[in-house]
């Protein structure tokens, strides 16, 4: 017999009996209750405790907002989904410095960490952990565009804030590809010293539209 064969053979032994999966109790919290203002409350605190930068605007906004945001990047990547109407005023610095990703045309990676900022949507945030999650739609885009420049905008709308994760999951759709994203990229090392921009951006903006 080998080593295989054993293997598979013991697992089938203790499986004989085919014991009945005890019922998973699901008494967990799947609402907050929380309202609109409260939850942009929540969501702001948590997202600076993790050092992310937060600015609260309303929608019309937007625009003035990410071009403050840009200025003095040399280069900025969007996806091709992306609202064309918050790039009003972001080209100051001349057309040639924003770089459209799609799927017909993805940039490299090369062509990525050349880029110092990327502009991007959101599929939903969720205010008590103080995490914004994409779903790879078309104006948050692949998931390279926002884990490669060293700077992240990210348009939060008040409206997809959701008090707590449950809320927040039912909201996308679980098969696509997800990026949660807590503040900043950072890590610790054995000594505990802070290092930022391992994972992804050093820098992460958010603007939640009201």
């Amino acid at each position: 017999m080998t080593a295989r064969e054993d293997i598979l053979t013991r697992i089938r032994a203790a499986l004989q009996d085919s014991p009945e999966a005890p019922q998973v109790p699901r008494e967990y919290r799947a609402a907050s209750g929380m309202g609109a203002d409260e939850l942009i409350e929540l969501l702001v605190d948590r997202l600076v405790d993790y050092k992310a930068q937060v600015a609260v605007v309303p929608e019309s906004d937007v625009p003035a907002r990410i071009a403050s945001l840009l200025e003095g990047a040399k280069s900025f990547v969007v996806p091709e989904g992306l609202d064309a109407g918050w790039l009003a005023g972001a080209d100051g610095g001349g057309a040639s410095r924003r770089r459209l990703d799609s799927p017909a045309e993805p940039l490299s990676v090369a062509e990525l960490d050349g880029i110092d900022a990327v502009v991007t949507g959101s599929a939903v945030a969720v205010a008590e952990t103080g995490t914004i999650i994409l779903d790879g739609s078309a104006n948050q885009g692949r998931r390279a565009i926002s884990l490669v420049p060293d700077h992240h905008i990210c348009v939060v709308k008040a409206a997809d804030i959701a008090g707590i994760l449950p809320e927040a999951l039912r909201r996308i759709d679980g098969t696509r590809p997800i990026t949660m994203i807590s503040g900043p990229s950072a890590t610790s090392d054995i000594e505990l010293e802070r290092v930022e921009g391992v994972h992804g951006p050093r820098r992460l903006d958010v603007i939640i539209a009201r």
